[in-house]
């Protein structure tokens, strides 16, 4: 029997934001002050990920048997991000050179608010690749599970404790056991927070709302605009005919996920969903093992939708200040973006600061820049995390159909039968 609408997750998500954006509107203090509820929802979603992530991949990896398939799906996961993530660069550079839209703007550096933009400059510089292999070994075991939101380190300590439990056999049954029992009482506790997401969603989109202001879009609509439309262009286009290929719908896919895309909508937090993707992806037949490789690391490796933005808002900036790119300069963007994509990932203001950071490695275009679009880099983050959600889905399924491990019956039950979509219980 088919549930009413009221009780789907769904329904009450999409209610809050609009709701959230009535009281943003037309009560702006009321919603500027609603910042703390939203903030509360999402540090308690990323409370859990880092337990969450550790006992998916260690019982992934200590059920797998063979560490050489373990590797493999490391390797064809890795392989599928850069081409896919190449692809997003490539759009991002088609659109900008296309339709040019900081052409006419005529803005004189010298105008431009430094001080604004002066902590993501500062934050870029740490962007080495230096900096960014050393962050991914933690301190210590407990410091990568604190909670210090990067899950390069979860992913490091997670494979090396599969690795050793699959090593000890028989030995490390216990600790199987003990990991399986808490794995079970960490999504339970998702499945708690996550009837919170209404309220953390529609907080977030009043303090959106009410801090920027509808009027603040204005003078940046058409870029923004733009943005949009290019990254519905990569979803319904580049991983539309990945879906095809892989052989199922985008649009069913989307319709799954429906909940998870709403609460990115309202939170513009990818991470806000991270566990509740992966319990989506494993009751669409995707196999704990490789959903709990590739979801983790896609949050780090395969953000489509920034690098969408990093080569669109870098051409934006420069046509603005009336400064020409040669195909050279443009080459060397798309080369640095490729890199500096995955240098912040955890990092508060991501998107931003790896844009300071791919505009750094072009001279030419002043780092003050940034100032252009601050303000309305709030609005354009929704599109971005919702296209980075939308891309790792997609990456689980292909990779567990290129491993030949998709239960079938399960995967076409779930995009099939929408009555199983359900969030986390």
């Amino acid at each position: 029997m088919k549930k009413p609408l009221h009780h789907h997750l769904y329904f009450w998500v999409l209610l809050a934001i609009f709701a959230g954006g009535l009281i943003g509107h037309f009560a702006p203090e009321t919603g500027t002050a609603l910042k703390p509820v939203s903030d509360a929802f999402i540090a308690l979603v990323k409370m859990l990920i880092a337990p969450v992530v550790f006992c998916t991949i260690v019982l992934g990896i200590a059920a797998a048997g063979d560490m050489k398939k373990v590797g493999r799906v490391g390797a064809k996961t890795l392989v599928y991000f850069e081409v896919i993530s190449t692809f997003a660069l490539f759009i991002g550079l088609v659109v900008g050179n296309w339709f040019k839209p900081g052409a006419g703007f005529n803005v004189d550096p010298a105008t431009l608010d430094t001080k604004a933009i002066a902590g993501y400059a500062e934050a870029a510089h740490d962007q080495t690749l230096a900096h960014f292999l050393l962050s991914i070994i933690p301190k210590s075991f407990p410091d990568a599970l604190a909670g210090n939101g990067n899950l390069l380190q979860v992913l490091l300590i997670s494979i090396l404790f599969g690795y050793a439990l699959n090593r000890l056999g028989p030995r490390g049954e216990r600790v199987h056991g003990f990991i399986e029992e808490a794995s079970h009482i960490f999504f339970s506790m998702v499945g708690v927070v996550m009837k919170l997401a209404p309220l953390g969603a529609g907080a977030a989109m009043a303090f959106t709302v009410g801090k920027y202001g509808i009027d603040s879009l204005r003078p940046l609509a058409a870029v923004m605009g733009l943005f949009y439309l290019t990254c519905a262009v990569f979803v319904f286009v580049v991983l539309g005919l990945v879906a095809k290929f892989a052989g199922f719908s985008i649009f069913k896919y989307l319709r799954y996920i429906r909940e998870e895309i709403l609460i990115v909508l309202g939170t513009s937090s990818s991470e806000s969903v991270l566990a509740p993707l992966m319990v989506k992806m494993e009751r669409a037949g995707c196999p704990k093992g490789i959903t709990g490789l590739v979801v983790p690391a896609g949050y780090s490796f395969n953000l489509d939708g920034t690098n969408i933005y990093l080569t669109l808002a870098t051409l934006f900036i420069a046509q603005a200040l009336n400064i020409d790119l040669t195909w050279s300069q443009q080459a060397l963007l798309f080369g640095v973006a490729l890199l500096t994509s995955k240098g912040a990932s955890g990092v508060t203001g991501a998107g931003f600061i790896t844009l300071a950071a791919t505009l750094a490695v072009v001279p030419d275009i002043p780092v003050a820049g940034l100032a252009l679009i601050l303000g309305i880099d709030r609005f354009m983050s929704e599109a971005r995390a919702i296209t980075n959600l939308i891309g790792n889905g997609v990456a689980t399924i292909v990779i567990t159909k290129w491993e030949g491990a998709l239960d079938e019956t399960a995967f076409n039950e779930a995009l099939e039968n929408q009555s199983v979509a359900r969030s986390v219980q």
